[in-house]
This record gives C-alpha cells, sequence and structure tokens, in this order.
C-alpha cells in the first residue's frame, strides 16, 4: 500500500514539473491537490521529504533555474562583444586616439584612414592577376622618400659639349644604360639630389642634372633645335608663292617627300624647296616635330654595326668599280676622246672624286621631275642615282630615303667627293672645295653650286 502511494506521488509530482516547465502554474496546483493527500498527512517519500517540502524545493530550482539562465545569457553576451571587438582589432581598426600624420602629404588619419589604406593595398596586392578591384573612394598614400615626383609634363634637354651618360642608378659607378647627345629632349621623372630620372626615347635612367634644362627654358631651347617637318601625301604637291590656293605656283613635289617648314598660320605652312621657300595646304601634308632623343647601349651597337657594314659594302663597291673604270680607260685609251673635260673637277682622291668627276660630266643637262637619264633629264635625286648606278651602288628615287644611306658625316667640314649632301626636298653630290653638283630646278637644269647655299640636313658617305 505504501509502494502504491509512493509511486502515485511520483507521477503526480512529474506531472506537476512537466505542468510548471510549460507555464501551467494553475493547471499543476489544481492536479496537485487533487491527487496528493492533504498537506497535514506528512506523507514522505524515498528519502523522507515530505511533499510540502518536494514543491518548495521545485520552486526554489525553478527560481535558481531562471536567474542562472540570465547569468549565463549575459555571460555569452558579453563573449560575444570581447569576440567582435577582437575581430574588429584584428582587421585593422585603429581608435581615434592611435592616429598618426603622413610626413609626404601632412594629412590627418586620426580617423583610421591610413590603416584601411594598407588593408585596401593589401587586397589589391592578393587580388588574382588580371582582375580590377573596385575603386573604394580611400586615398592611397605613398610610402615617404626622398625622390621628389615631376609633373608627366616637365621637358628636359641636355646642354654639353658631346653627350651625357644615361646611368641605371644615380651614382658614377653605375652601369650605363644610353647616352643623351647635345640638345637632346626627354621628360623629367623625378629629382633624387643633385641626380634627375629621367626618359628619352626607349632609355630611362638617372643624369647629373647640371647638364640639363628644365621647364620654360628647356621648351625654348627645344622650340630653336627643334625640326618642324612636312611629309607630302599626295601624288603631286604644289608648293605656291603665297598661303593662298590662288597663288602662283612656285615648284612641284613628289609624294612622300619632307620638307622643313619655317612657318604655319591660317592652315598653311611655308616650306622650303629647291626653288625657293613656298606655301602650302596642311591639307596636303602631315606635320611633325623631329627631336634628338637618347639612344641606348643597344641602339648605339646596332648603328654603328650598321655604319660599318655600310662601309665595307662602299669599299667593296668602290674596288669594283675601280677595277672597271680601268678597263673602260684602256679601252678609250685606243680611240679619241668623246667628250669634253668638265669645267670643273672635283677635289681630293680616290673612289669619291671619281664619283664627281664623273657627274661632272653632265653639267647643262635638263631637269626633268621624275627623271633619271643623265642626258636626257633627271631631277635631284635620279641625277644622284644614276651617278652611283654608274658604279654598281643602288639608292633610293627619293632625297628623303636619301638621308638614310650609307653612313653618316658630321655636317660639311668633314664632308669628302662623292658625298650626298640633302637639303629640304633636295639632294646633291658633294665635289670638294665646299662646292656641290646637282639636278637644281627646270630653269637651271644640271649645275654646280655653293653647298652651304640652303640648309644642310645631312651628310652621307657611300664610298
Amino acid at each position: 500500500m505504501r509502494q502504491r502511494w509512493i509511486r502515485a506521488a511520483a507521477y503526480v509530482l512529474t506531472a506537476a514539473l512537466f505542468f510548471a516547465g510549460s507555464g501551467l502554474e494553475g493547471r499543476a496546483a489544481e492536479l496537485e491537490t487533487a491527487s496528493l493527500p492533504a498537506a497535514g498527512l506528512g506523507l514522505a517519500l524515498g528519502d523522507g521529504a515530505s511533499v510540502s517540502e518536494i514543491r518548495e524545493n521545485v520552486k526554489k530550482k525553478a527560481e535558481a533555474g531562471d536567474s542562472a539562465a540570465e547569468e549565463e545569457q549575459a555571460a555569452e553576451t558579453e563573449q560575444a562583444g570581447e569576440e567582435s571587438e577582437s575581430a574588429e582589432t584584428e582587421s585593422g581598426s585603429v581608435p581615434e586616439e592611435t592616429g598618426t600624420e603622413d610626413a609626404e602629404t601632412g594629412t590627418e588619419t586620426a580617423d583610421g584612414t591610413q590603416t584601411q589604406t594598407a588593408e585596401t593595398e593589401s587586397e589589391t596586392q592578393s587580388a588574382p592577376a588580371g582582375t580590377q578591384e573596385p575603386e573604394s573612394g580611400i586615398e592611397i598614400v605613398e610610402p615617404v622618400t626622398p625622390v621628389q615626383k615631376a609633373p608627366e609634363d616637365v621637358l628636359i634637354i641636355a646642354q654639353v659639349n658631346n653627350y651625357v651618360n644615361i646611368r641605371r642608378q644615380p651614382d658614377t659607378e653605375a652601369e650605363v644604360v644610353g647616352k643623351l647627345y647635345n640638345n637632346s629632349v626627354g621628360t623629367l621623372i623625378a629629382e633624387e639630389g643633385d641626380w634627375y630620372q629621367i626618359k628619352s626615347g626607349s632609355v630611362e635612367g638617372y643624369v647629373k642634372a647640371e647638364y640639363f634644362k628644365t621647364g620654360d627654358e628647356a621648351r625654348q631651347i627645344a622650340d630653336a633645335v627643334g625640326d618642324r617637318i612636312a611629309t607630302v601625301n599626295t601624288q603631286t604637291l604644289r608648293v605656291r608663292y603665297e598661303p593662298s590656293l590662288d597663288a602662283p605656283v612656285l615648284g612641284l613635289i613628289g609624294q612622300g617627300e619632307e620638307l622643313t617648314v619655317l612657318d604655319e598660320q591660317n592652315g598653311f605652312v611655308k616650306v622650303s624647296i629647291e626653288e625657293g621657300d613656298g606655301w602650302t595646304s596642311t591639307d596636303y601634308v602631315i606635320l611633325r616635330t623631329d627631336y634628338v632623343t637618347a639612344e641606348s647601349v643597344e641602339e648605339e651597337r646596332a648603328r654603328l654595326a650598321k655604319e660599318e657594314a655600310a662601309r665595307e659594302a662602299g669599299r667593296k663597291a668602290a674596288q669594283e668599280a675601280e677595277a672597271r673604270i680601268q678597263e673602260e680607260a684602256q679601252a678609250e685609251a685606243a680611240q679619241p676622246a668623246q667628250t669634253e673635260a668638265p669645267a670643273v673637277t672635283a677635289v681630293g682622291s680616290g673612289m669619291g672624286v671619281d664619283v664627281a668627276d664623273f657627274a661632272l660630266q653632265f653639267v647643262g643637262n635638263p631637269y626633268k621631275r621624275g627623271g633619271v637619264s643623265l642626258t636626257n633629264g633627271a631631277d635631284c635625286s635620279g641625277f644622284v642615282l644614276s651617278v652611283y648606278q654608274h658604279f654598281g651602288v643602288s639608292l633610293p628615287h627619293s632625297s628623303s630615303a636619301d638621308r638614310k644611306v650609307g653612313y653618316a658625316v658630321n655636317g660639311l667640314a668633314e664632308a669628302q667627293p662623292g658625298d650626298l649632301v640633302c637639303y629640304s626636298g633636295h639632294v646633291a653630290l658633294y665635289i670638294g672645295n665646299g662646292q656641290i653638283v646637282h639636278a637644281s630646278t627646270t630653269k637651271t637644269g644640271i649645275k654646280v653650286s655653293n653647298a652651304s647655299y640652303r640648309k644642310v640636313l645631312a651628310v652621307r658617305r657611300i664610298f
């Protein structure tokens, strides 16, 4: 009997606990009152505790459980906050009081801008190749260095007797990567002490600042030494006496020829041709300005190798021509002379003199635009072409292209008979003593002139 009451009390207690946990405290109390004996009976369970004591213990445990749950939730909230704060600290957030000032820009970064910049740079570095990071609106702060960056349009121009070396590093012992000759131009990248970091042509490196002019002064020099060129882009260009399409024609120039520009105004350019200085519309020419730029070590080697090959080819051609001339001389010795000796003879010796003497035989013959006949008519480049063809050398039928044949001679002061003397839209043969022979104009034909009668653009040697 006692065991049945004990089991009944346990069931009722279990049900009471269930309803109490479900928030049905009223229903639990009713069940308890209806099922258990009156409180005064003193019914005891296994450990001797009465039902009323058990109810009190259950209530206390429930209250204690609610308090513990609240404390546990508060602890979890506090821990989550600490973890969040720790995560923010690890991600680079900086409190306002730790702000610094960038020495280069002088911009305050107390709001964490500098740290966010570091994060942006890190993310950019880790991005896959070929991807583009979106703009974050955060200013990238570069490391502070003693190098002073220059604007992109700062022109420099070399002012030296011959050339100045370009070095890989700002040190006189550093490797030479190129050369800048006098009046060569480039762009200033940065200043580092008494050195300039520059770029000119294909070369980038360091030069001593003392050998250069910059800014407005450099531009003034560059304007004076730069060559303004007009390339003919029509089949036949009419050069006129005045800057008008109605003005009389001074002379005709073939397609592809390059002319020196003397002036520009109102859609016309003034150019230099053999007949004189005249005007043409900019619709029929392509304009550019040529400057001397740096030459890299590799480019210098290639140029010298090309010039040496041209010298060797010239020596070989000269030997062959000399042998042929001797044969012709022996054949002519057995016959009366067919031509009169020219009034002017070349000055000097060697094959160049033979070239010049041969060309002088045709003085007085007609000029013909596009012609290559030494007797019936030739233009300037056609005349030079045919003279050298007699000696087994092929030259282009273009005065502009003749500026690149053979190898360079340093001006008229070092010219020798047989050298090509190149002008704007014209070419001639040097005969020595400061004179040239050339197919000049339709009015004068082939004639002898003073070599410095016009500005010389280049002197080239074949033999």
